[in-house]
């Protein structure tokens, strides 16, 4: 998971914790799978949480063009940080995340997977706002070549020219 924090910067209270979600293609019912933008406290698979649910407690179907993402609800720590202030949550499109990937492959020369490439999506806007000798760590979790099919569906990245890899992709 692309918010999954090192229990090392937990305790250190001069490390900002940011989780990122999957904001899907808006922020209204059955479109995301933002928890923190949406959710409420409920049960799912035997676990209390923060749960994106209709009133009667049914599951709301969720988006996100991570399948790793595409999930209901969030992990019970994730909602205890949440609780105590000491983690702050965001999230980024479905668009911003495929962009993240398409600029990440091509500069860097790394695939990363989609779920990562939420969290590089935020903190490309966040370092923005950062002064020069501030540091930004990014958990990047998985690979992205299961995700190269997905990206290449939605239109992202067909252009040799502006892929990792040039001709070679």
């Amino acid at each position: 998971m692309p918010w999954a924090f090192s229990t090392v910067f937990v305790d250190d209270a001069d490390v900002r914790l940011i989780g990122v979600e999957a904001g899907g293609e808006a922020i209204m019912p059955g479109r995301h799978a933002a928890r923190f933008a949406g959710g409420t406290v409920g049960v799912l698979q035997g676990t209390r949480s923060i749960v994106l649910q209709d009133e009667h407690g049914n599951i709301a179907p969720t988006h996100s063009v991570s399948a790793g993402l595409d999930y209901a609800s969030v992990g019970p720590e994730h909602a205890w940080l949440h609780d105590l202030g000491r983690a702050e949550y965001t999230w980024v499109s479905d668009t911003q995340a495929l962009d993240a990937f398409q600029q990440v492959a091509r500069f860097e020369g790394i695939i990363p997977a989609l779920e990562s490439s939420h969290a590089l999506a935020h903190a490309a806007t966040l370092a923005a706002s950062l002064q020069r000798d501030d540091v930004v760590l990014v958990n990047l979790s998985g690979r992205g070549d299961k995700d190269v099919e997905i990206v290449a569906q939605r239109g992202m990245g067909t252009d040799p020219k502006t892929t990792a890899g040039g001709d070679d992709a």
